[in-house]
């Protein structure tokens, strides 16, 4: 499998500050790849460089060979970004959005008329082409989005965070959207705060704290290396959680404590994020 994005020794400073500390990684073309991390600990940051919206202190990205540092508008051909913040112009149409993003990227009338008609009718959203932006609900806004991020055909797709402050109906109807996308080829990266979304949606996962990487690979590998099975139970008045590879494991756990109250389930990556960091994936460093 081909690598589409390339990071080598990738460090960013803010100040004294080290925001992202000397990583290295890669992202295979055509995958979902997510990035998981406390608040602080470097994803957006990263997210950031690698699509060019901040300069790098040092170290490369290459994304389809192309070294954004060296040759960014070359580089940015294959990008389109989703940031946190909707970035749609208030004052205009989603279709003038549309059109307004596909002029940005040098696209003549007939080939934006042609791809503006071809995403509207896969996103379904031919209904709110006409309608200014603040009269659609956050979802179809957060989708809106991604057809204007879509329009110049970008190999690789960055979503920073896409489905914060969605309700829960909102925040599947665009996991279908984000499936959708790659199923047809596109390559996304995906910052989110939902470890279920990670779970659900990504082939591989980085989990990155205090700058550094310190876990990638697919969600089951990472569960099973944690332990298949957790066990919560109560010791002195605080919850305690134990992993196993095995439910007898487990259950012969359960019963050499004595632990009547305990509760044995399936691990989640939640659980191997927390064991990881040390913390919930809201939490300030």
């Amino acid at each position: 499998m081909s690598d589409i994005i390339e990071i080598n020794n990738l460090t960013k400073k803010f100040g004294d500050k080290v925001a992202v500390d000397g990583i290295t990684f890669s992202v295979h073309e055509g995958e979902l790849f997510g990035f998981l991390g406390p608040n602080g600990a470097g994803k957006t940051t990263t997210v950031r460089c690698v699509s060019t919206l901040t300069n790098i202190t040092s170290g490369e990205v290459l994304v389809n060979g192309v070294d954004v540092t060296k040759h960014q508008i070359d580089a940015k051909q294959y990008m389109g970004v989703i940031q946190q913040q909707i970035s749609l112009d208030k004052d205009l149409t989603i279709r003038e959005n549309m059109i307004s993003h596909a002029m940005y990227h040098g696209m003549g009338k007939k080939e934006r008329e042609e791809r503006i008609k071809e995403l509207t009718e896969y996103f379904s959203l031919g209904e709110y082409l006409d309608k200014p932006v603040d009269a659609l609900s956050g979802g179809w806004k957060k989708r809106a989005a991604i057809v204007c991020a879509m329009l110049h055909q970008p190999r690789v797709l960055f979503l920073d965070e896409p489905t914060s402050g969605l309700d829960i109906n909102a925040r599947r109807l665009l996991w279908d959207v984000v499936k959708k996308l790659n199923q047809s080829g596109t390559t996304i990266i995906l910052t989110t705060h939902y470890i279920e979304e990670a779970q659900v949606l990504c082939d591989r996962v980085g989990i990155i704290d205090h700058g550094k990487i310190i876990a990638l690979d697919s969600p089951s590998v990472l569960i099973e290396r944690t332990g298949k099975m957790c066990v919560e139970s109560m010791v002195d008045k605080k919850t305690q959680y134990k992993y196993f590879q095995h439910m007898a494991d487990a259950q012969k756990y359960i019963s050499d404590n004595n632990l009547d109250d305990a509760i044995m389930r399936r691990t989640t990556l939640e659980d191997v994020f927390v064991e990881l960091t040390g913390k919930s994936v809201g939490d300030q460093r």
